[in-house]
């Protein structure tokens, strides 16, 4: 079982996804000092210098909270979007394009050697 766990864990899907969590949270500071210093006093700017979370009470449910989480989701989503996947995106076509013009790399030495040695054969 031991061994098992062990090949579980060293798969690559695994460390990508542990990998991205980890920066995910580290990213997360970075997406809330960024809506709280840029985003935020915009809104209030707009607003005329009012709050910009959004404050509404059904009885003794707080559905602005809510709001306000789904707003701050989708702020996080779009920095995140325009700040990573888009860059990451645009550098991982140019180095599938550089990949795919570069030449193919030279067969090792024991197959070219099959390859002279069946040529001979031939002949």
């Amino acid at each position: 079982m031991l061994n098992e766990f062990k090949k579980f864990i060293l798969k690559g899907n695994v460390i990508d996804l542990s990998t991205g969590v980890i920066i995910g949270a580290a990213f997360g500071g970075i997406v809330t000092a960024f809506t709280k210093g840029i985003v935020e006093p915009i809104i209030k700017f707009a607003s005329g210098g009012t709050d910009p979370n959004v404050t509404l009470k059904l009885g003794i449910f707080d559905i602005g909270l809510i709001i306000n989480a789904a707003i701050g989701f989708l702020i996080t989503a779009a920095v995140i979007f325009f700040v990573i996947v888009k860059p990451a995106n645009k550098l991982m076509a140019l180095m599938k394009k550089e990949e795919a013009e570069a030449p193919p790399p030279a067969p090792p030495a024991d197959i070219q050697l099959l390859t002279e040695i069946r040529d001979l054969l031939k002949k």
